[in-house]
């Protein structure tokens, strides 16, 4: 895993991540129900402890995604993602615009990460611009950072474990998660 220097990581207040080739590997799981489509998505569970971890450092996250999607929105929900915006591609920039103004911070304060051609032009205004490693070739050319985990493996929690580790908070992070499950232990047995 790349490093992300402390000076980097510690401007970062915001946390943005696309939906599909990140937090996915990209696939669509349709139905053949002709009277009903639906689709599904996987998701990779330690993605759901790095977002975790992130949000325990008070960063914001949020989800920006070119396409609607229920099982991107239910993850979400699952993760106590507040910020979902599944919006055209096109609708990325403002959507970004749109939470960075709403919590207060600046384009250099946000990291993306990113897989495919529609997250360019976010990328191209964040401060930390990042790619999953299996996103296209201009992608990984406008990132500062190129994970070695593909998108949908748990790239994200590769990712959020290199920013935390930048703000020397990664340590700490786990040890109070380790500390808490043991306090719920405790005081699971004591009723």
């Amino acid at each position: 895993m790349s490093a992300i220097s402390g000076e980097q990581a510690h401007r970062i207040r915001v946390v943005l991540l696309d939906a599909d080739g990140v937090m996915t590997d990209g696939g669509l799981y349709v139905s053949a129900d002709e009277e009903r489509v639906t689709e599904g998505r996987r998701f990779h569970v330690h993605d759901g402890l790095g977002i975790h971890m992130l949000r325990r450092a008070d960063l914001v996250v949020a989800i920006v995604s070119g396409k609607v999607s229920a099982p991107v929105r239910r993850r979400a929900e699952a993760l106590g993602i507040m910020e979902v915006h599944q919006v055209s591609p096109f609708g990325k920039l403002e959507a970004v615009d749109d939470i960075l103004r709403r919590v207060g911070a600046t384009w250099d304060e946000a990291a993306f990460l990113a897989d495919d051609l529609a997250d360019l032009p976010v990328l191209r205004e964040v401060g930390l611009p990042a790619a999953v490693a299996n996103a296209v070739p201009e992608v990984k050319e406008a990132a500062d950072w190129v994970g070695d985990v593909c998108g949908g493996a748990g790239a994200v929690r590769e990712f959020s474990e290199a920013l935390l580790r930048g703000r020397a908070e990664w340590d700490a992070l786990v040890e109070g998660y380790v500390a808490e499950c043991y306090e719920h232990w405790r005081s699971a047995k004591s009723d």
